[in-house]
């Protein structure tokens, strides 16, 4: 599988549109690089964003291969500690999607933070890359088939203090749609996490994930 032409339209859009809602909220987005809320706790990634970070992966072992063995480096650690309870296939990395190994995922690594993640800067090392829930963190959103009436979510460090209608004010449009065609296109429905992604282009998993 290779990474979808358009997905470079999507990232334009969902950057553009980033960009126009932080200016809208000026100081209550308190999102600043070192700032690593989001990088803790795992979460599921659909087909493209696990295709959009091995491009990222291979991209960097081209241009900056110390720090492309970095992050594989803390990614094998990673799954060594936490692929045994996998809630799906450790093998592939695909997530179960029976109601059981569902539950499982809810509790499963809240904890554990983002082998992306490089500690010693607090920035992410596959940043240009990154998933879309990473991309739409922060600014008020609106959830994929969410209707109006539903409360926006955003980051809990920011809008502190701010009322509801300028919450909604700084909205983050997010281009559900195209993301859901590109998606369709690419006849995938499995998901994965962010750590088997980072391996899956050349980086080689502990045994405990095979």
């Amino acid at each position: 599988m290779h990474l979808p032409a358009r997905d470079s339209d999507l990232v334009q859009i969902v950057d553009v549109s980033l960009a126009e809602a932080a200016r809208r909220a000026g100081p209550w987005l308190v999102c600043r690089p070192g700032c690593t809320q989001c990088c803790s706790g795992v979460f599921a990634i659909n087909a493209l964003d696990a295709e959009r970070l091995r491009a990222g992966m291979q991209a960097l072992r081209a241009a900056e291969p110390s720090s492309a063995e970095a992050i594989e480096g803390r990614a094998r650690q990673w799954l060594a500690q936490y692929a045994a309870d996998f809630p799906g296939d450790p093998a592939t990395g695909v997530l179960g999607t029976g109601e059981e190994e569902q539950e499982r995922f809810e509790a499963y690594a809240n904890d554990a933070v983002c082998p992306a993640l490089d500690p010693a800067t607090g920035l992410c090392g596959v940043y240009a890359w990154r998933p879309m829930t990473c991309r739409v963190f922060g600014p008020p959103v609106r959830m994929a088939g969410a209707d109006d009436t539903e409360p926006l979510g955003h980051c809990e460090l920011c809008f502190a203090g701010a009322a509801d209608e300028q919450i909604a004010a700084c909205e983050m449009p997010v281009p559900h749609e195209l993301e859901a065609e590109i998606l369709e296109e690419m006849g995938s429905r499995d998901e994965t996490i962010v750590a088997f992604a980072l391996l899956s282009s050349g980086g080689t998993a502990p045994e405990a994930s095979r």
